[in-house]
């Protein structure tokens, strides 16, 4: 892969200098410090000055779980040399990380596509991406989520290549650090371990056993072992402060013994599907009123279940405070939604929020209405929404003809499961995908780890590549 690079290094100079210019126009003009990027940034500094990881209260710093200790730490690492609170200098750091993503992201398609014309495609599309430019400009874990991600996926299929434990290792240790930056990177775990499995079974059912040393348990334990290791700390540090076994942040981001709205949150998955209601009524609780005419009309059954639900929130508005009474009654209205409408709960919603983070123009963090469709309240915003949306629809299309590009040329590729490894990269895809489909607040940012294979498999497309055997492809 490398002898790509230096074989047409004024391209990539070139490249990588329009990468860095977009991403640093974004941190000058539209950067992001708010919301969680607030609490990151308290557990940070709390961290560094103090040595406590954890939040700043009426009774002082008190340690603090409901986050894991990735990002804290690498702000910490950089307001040690800056000054705490020096945010322009993370977006900065963040600007240069997403560039490096672009570098990883050629090199996957390198590995994948085996053709220079792949290599330059993927990198072009990386570096003028504006989805994950636009990350860089905010102080939230996605920049770094995104670059381990592709990283470890980098890492397992040079491993696959190869069969060098060393390379496993480096892969398992990717993972390990994805996970600390946000519990979800936790999902290339059971992928790639599971890929790995049954690379395993397959040379065992062959009776190809120097397959199954290669490729199956050995390899499968030592990168799961790296994976798991950098965990170990933090589950004894919550033991030891909280007495719990949480080895990944809680579910609902809050610490033992706060209350947890379940039946809240359980009415929503009744009926949510898109990012604007997740601004509007899943956010504001506990800190703002919530108007519940703002709902759609799938959010209620009848009149008078819309009623009773009005009633609650008309309680809550009052103090702005959501108790366990009203949790429990609203838990009660979505248990006869969800008995009533099962295949809407589990099949029918799941699918729509799953559809509307992949497809909803990515807008979120640049100030433009969230019901971006009603052009006369914003036509401006309105514009360039719809034409982030025509290019995260493009992006998505041209990533799913790449998929039917390379179905369709199967014929000159080689067999087995391992040249090259598609299906660690799909099964990536489908697995996250089908996991975001569960959660109570559709956001499109959730989907941008995916978007290094996205991209390698548009690269697919437009470069013209065909699968090819590695004794076809030669060097790496």
């Amino acid at each position: 892969m490398r002898s790509w690079f230096r074989s047409s290094f004024g391209y990539f100079a070139a490249v990588a200098a329009a990468a860095l210019a977009l991403r640093l126009w974004f941190v000058f003009q539209f950067p992001v410090v708010a919301g969680d990027a607030w609490f990151y940034g308290d557990l940070a500094k709390n961290w560094l000055q103090l040595g406590i990881l954890g939040v700043t209260g009426s009774g002082g710093v008190e340690p603090s779980l409901v986050r894991l200790p990735g990002y804290p730490a690498f702000l910490a690492s950089i307001w040690a040399f800056t000054g705490a609170e020096h945010y322009r200098a993370v977006l900065l750091a963040q600007a240069l990380i997403d560039v490096g993503a672009c570098f990883l992201t050629a090199d996957l398609a390198g590995r994948m596509l085996r053709t220079p014309r792949a290599v330059k495609g993927a990198f072009l599309l990386a570096a003028i991406c504006p989805f994950t430019a636009n990350y860089a400009a905010c102080a939230l874990t996605e920049t770094l989520a995104v670059f381990f991600t592709v990283l470890a996926l980098d890492l397992a299929v040079a491993a696959l290549d190869s069969g060098r434990a060393w390379r496993w290792a480096a892969c398992g240790a990717a993972v390990g650090a994805g996970i600390l930056i946000r519990p979800d990177g936790g999902i290339l775990l059971p992928v790639i371990a599971g890929y790995l499995l049954a690379l395993g079974c397959r040379s065992l059912l062959r009776r190809e056993t120097r397959g199954w040393g290669t490729l199956g348990g050995t390899r499968v334990l030592l990168f799961s072992a790296l994976a798991l290791a950098p965990l170990a700390p933090w589950t004894l540090r919550n033991w030891r402060d909280f007495h719990v076994v949480q080895p990944l942040a809680p579910r609902y981001a809050t610490d033992p013994g706060q209350f947890v709205p379940l039946g809240f949150q359980r009415w929503m998955k009744t009926w949510i599907a898109d990012y604007v209601s997740v601004a509007e009524i899943y956010w504001p609780l506990d800190e703002e009123t919530i108007d519940i005419s703002r709902a759609p009309l799938r959010a209620f059954d009848s009149n008078g279940e819309r009623q009773a639900v009005a009633s609650l929130f008309a309680r809550y508005n009052v103090a702005r405070q959501w108790t366990p009474e009203l949790d429990r009654a609203l838990g009660e209205i979505a248990a006869r939604r969800i008995a009533e409408h099962r295949l809407r709960y589990y099949l029918w919603l799941p699918a729509l929020r799953m559809a509307d983070m992949w497809l909803r123009p990515r807008t979120e963090m640049l100030g433009v209405n969230d019901r971006w469709w009603r052009v006369e309240e914003d036509p401006g915003g309105a514009a360039v929404a719809m034409a982030l949306g025509a290019l995260n629809l493009f992006y998505v299309a041209a990533a799913a003809l790449g998929i039917l590009a390379l179905w369709r040329r199967r014929g000159a590729a080689a067999s087995g499961l391992t040249r090259p490894p598609w299906g660690v990269l799909l099964a990536f895809v489908m697995v996250r995908t089908l996991f975001l489909g569960t959660l109570e607040n559709p956001e499109p940012r959730y989907t941008l780890e995916c978007y290094p294979v996205v991209l390698v498999l548009a690269a697919a497309l437009f470069a013209g590549a065909r699968l090819r055997s590695r004794r076809q492809c030669g060097e790496e």
